[in-house]
């Protein structure tokens, strides 16, 4: 029953990883297509679960001291061009207006890729005084970015995220935020939504434009793909410089402040749906299903089914979030129906089951059945919860642990690469060059130098020379 096929217009995982996604993100109404090319409808489902990552977020941002703002969407082009590398980066991405209504504007303005010039505008009126510092600030808002290809969730010209911006007195605080916002992402990725990460810093190829270095926290997608899940970046006080941003510290000196940033989009959504899905769905974390647990009447038509069904949707309002589902569908096709929406358990009522006091509970990962007592539901559901939770995350762990490959030299690099779909770990000796042929040669990219790694010393993978940097190396979305 466990590996039965219930939703049979999915196509499966194995004979087409991507026209799988797409029939998931389409049927399980996360999302539509719109007319305007590379943009997508966020369906209530879809949205849904990114309220409830948004929540989670929000509630761990305040917990760290910072406030909620918004910046304009549109930034002008001269306040744009200010920080040279930064422009750059965006350059080929950027999404112009060039009129407003009839009138050509006298200056374009660009819709927003990210923020940081206009928070550097901001900074550099209302900082002062080392009084004035920090200022912990996040946005949650819609960026633009005019990409070429894309896919829903995982690369689309508008999208929405999250873009914190601190600005601090000295570089060792900027530093130690940056650090902790990595941490709180890998911790919200593995604790909530049950993906594990490995916490690195980008190379100087990979890392954001403007920044000095940027911290990441990369996952590994079912098809042994990498995602880069979120980022969080140290930028010195280059942007500071660039904006004219000073500040009278104690000894009423003049002096730059120091800036970072850091964000997770709706991207991470998708890679939800590619870490635990299956051949019938999605199979979501409890912790941001839009709905936790649904109850489905049995024999719905007998006396007391629905009654008793109504009673329990009632009484589990204050313990999960959770939906009854009393349409005049068959059984059957509303457990394919919640299997391809992830929906993590599924409660069963019938006449037999109320003259025993007990319902069945399956859970969407395993399908492994319940039989739990009327009086005990209150307890018995976050317990199932917190074991799916922890049977999630072992699963993808060790999926990933699976696929995890160790290499010594180019040709067997550039072997596993085109054999097994994976994270390919490698030694590099930090030239450019290097970086650039395992890439032409291989297809990989270096997705971070994982922090966790300890006098570690061997031969870069490409040119032999020794090294202590040991990389994470895999193809990615």
């Amino acid at each position: 029953m466990a590996n039965e096929k219930l939703v049979k217009e999915i196509t499966g995982m194995d004979e087409d990883f991507a026209k799988w996604y797409t029939d998931v993100v389409i049927k399980a109404e996360l999302i539509d297509y719109s007319s305007v090319r590379g943009c997508m409808i966020i369906r209530p489902y879809g949205y849904a679960i990114w309220e409830n990552i948004q929540s989670i977020l929000n509630q761990k941002f305040k917990e760290t001291g910072h406030s909620n703002v918004y910046m304009p969407m549109f930034i002008p082009e001269g306040l744009l061009q200010k920080e040279k590398d930064h422009v750059e980066g965006f350059a080929p991405e950027v999404a112009w207006v060039t009129h407003g209504g009839n009138e050509p504007l006298e200056e374009r303005l660009c819709v927003r890729p990210t923020s940081e010039t206009l928070f550097c505008e901001h900074y550099a009126n209302i900082v002062q005084s080392y009084r004035d510092l920090p200022k912990l600030y996040n946005q949650w808002c819609s960026v633009v970015r005019w990409e070429k290809t894309t896919r829903p969730f995982l690369r689309s010209r508008e999208f929405l995220w999250q873009e914190g911006h601190t600005i601090h007195a000295t570089a060792e605080e900027a530093q130690e935020e940056t650090v902790r916002m990595l941490d709180v992402y890998a911790s919200f990725c593995e604790d909530y939504l049950c993906i594990p990460v490995v916490k690195g810093i980008k190379t100087e190829k990979e890392r954001f434009a403007g920044a000095e270095s940027t911290y990441t926290i990369e996952a590994l997608m079912h098809d042994g793909k990498a995602l880069q899940s979120a980022t969080s970046h140290y930028f010195g006080d280059g942007f500071a410089k660039a904006f004219g941003i000073m500040y009278s510290d104690k000894n009423n000196k003049l002096v730059h402040p120091f800036q970072t940033s850091w964000g997770i989009t709706t991207r991470i959504i998708g890679a939800i749906i590619m870490t635990h899905g299956d051949d019938n769905g999605l199979v979501l974390p409890p912790s941001i299903a839009p709905v936790q647990v649904v109850i489905i009447p049995v024999a719905s038509h007998k006396e007391g089914v629905i009654e008793k069904a109504r009673e329990l949707e009632q009484r589990l309002k204050g313990v999960c979030r959770v939906m009854l589902d009393d349409s005049d569908q068959s059984p059957g096709w509303k457990y394919a129906e919640y299997e391809m929406k992830g929906v993590p358990l599924r409660l069963e009522i019938g006449p037999r089951d109320i003259e025993k006091n007990q319902c069945v509970i399956v859970r969407r990962d395993t399908r492994e059945k319940y039989f739990v007592s009327l009086e005990e539901l209150e307890e018995k559901i976050p317990q199932l919860f917190k074991c799916f939770e922890k049977d999630l995350f072992n699963k993808a762990y060790e999926r990933r642990e699976g696929m995890t490959y160790t290499v010594d030299d180019l040709d067997e690099l550039v072997k596993v690469a085109q054999e097994k779909p994976g994270f390919i770990k490698a030694y590099w000796c930090g030239k450019r060059e290097c970086e650039d042929k395992l890439k032409e040669v291989a297809g990989v990219t270096s997705r971070c130098i994982p922090l966790d790694q300890h006098e570690n010393h061997g031969k870069c993978v490409c040119c032999g020379e020794p090294t202590d940097k040991l990389l994470y190396w895999g193809k990615a979305y």
